[in-house]
């Protein structure tokens, strides 16, 4: 059966109708700010404290866009007798978003937790030198970095968290012990002194 002249134009008018009386979903950005899920790769935060200057981002890095600068100081003997030891100081921590291709490798090697991802991604420039973020921008996007969602209910508790934890009992039960010893000793000497102050009534009684 030949197709009836005008049903292509009718399924599509028909179509238009229907979108016409269903709400739109269009956000109206920058008024509206989208809602980010948590693990959005917008920015790279830096907490320099973490920061041994292991070289691993920078190595691993597929673009190259990674830049550190270092140099060494001397630590003196924590001990009388000990050695000296020398440990790595950085100078400068820099990404260049500009040939970043945000793949996350550099977070993932980062065996000390000093590099984070942001969901923040409104940092574009006029200037593609601008895009070359200093140690001192990137600790500033670390304050934007949201807290780690929590754990599954049935999820196993983390290694470090449990660790900590029988440490933290371990003092506890230390001190309380330390605690209980004390009070039995004080116990002791209290129960002790009135018997010698009671001797010598009694012997000036006699």
């Amino acid at each position: 059966m030949p197709p009836i002249p005008g049903s292509g134009l009718a399924k599509g008018l028909a179509v238009t109708l229907r979108t016409m009386t269903k709400k739109t979903v269009t956000e109206q950005y920058p008024d509206v700010q989208p809602e980010l899920p948590p693990r959005t790769r917008g920015v790279i935060g830096l907490f320099e404290e973490n920061c041994t200057v292991c070289m691993l981002c920078a190595r691993e890095c597929p673009d190259w866009c990674i830049y550190i600068d270092s140099h060494k100081e001397t630590v003196p003997a924590a001990a009388p007798g000990g050695r000296e030891r020398s440990r790595n100081v950085l100078d400068r921590f820099a990404i260049d978003f500009s040939l970043c291709m945000y793949c996350g490798i550099c977070i993932e090697v980062c065996p000390f937790d000093a590099l984070f991802w942001s969901p923040e991604f409104e940092y574009s420039e006029t200037d593609i030198r601008d895009l070359t973020h200093e140690r001192d921008k990137l600790r500033e996007w670390m304050w934007t970095v949201p807290a780690p969602p929590a754990l599954d209910p049935g999820a196993e508790e983390p290694k470090e968290l449990a660790a900590a934890r029988k440490t933290a009992d371990k003092l506890a039960a230390q001190r309380e012990a330390a605690e209980r010893e004390a009070a039995e000793q004080e116990a002791a000497e209290r129960e002790a002194a009135p018997q010698d102050t009671a001797r010598p009534e009694q012997e000036g009684r006699e």
